[in-house]
């Protein structure tokens, strides 16, 4: 059983969460202080980290790169971090903090158990949900 570790102020937010979540294969633990989840962490058994962008003591991006540094030195075991963005161009500050994967709000319950599971076995997800297509330019011409 994995264990996740859901941070953030609105209890709201977790309860929606732990709805999407729950089951056999999930122990599911919540905080709602930022400086909480490194103390968390480093007392061990958190599989996943799931951070809200907006944590009004401590944003998920400075909470991210916190876990990062005492990972750096050994202080705590790695440990893989959702996080929960607000919006699209957040992407660039989940990426820059070192988190695994991303799912842009609102939230889709498909999304974020898919997310949870992909970093769960290792792997990262970025949500492509609201990425913008792609259009070639030779598409574009006629022939």
């Amino acid at each position: 059983m994995a264990t996740v570790l859901l941070a953030s102020d609105l209890s709201s937010l977790r309860h929606e969460l732990r709805t999407m979540l729950e089951g056999p294969e999930l122990f599911i633990e919540e905080v709602s202080n930022g400086h909480d989840v490194r103390a968390r962490v480093q007392r061990g058994d958190v599989d996943l980290v799931i951070l809200d962008m907006q944590i009004g003591s401590m944003g998920g991006m400075a909470i991210c790169m916190d876990l990062r540094h005492e990972e750096s030195y050994g202080a705590s075991e790695p440990v893989a971090v959702l996080m929960l963005l607000d919006r699209r161009p957040d992407v660039f500050l989940a990426r820059r903090s070192g988190a695994e994967g991303f799912v842009v709000k609102p939230l889709d319950p498909l999304r974020v158990r898919a997310a949870v599971r992909a970093l769960l076995r290792g792997e990262e997800y970025e949500d492509e949900t609201y990425r913008p297509a792609t259009v070639r330019a030779a598409s574009a011409l006629p022939e």
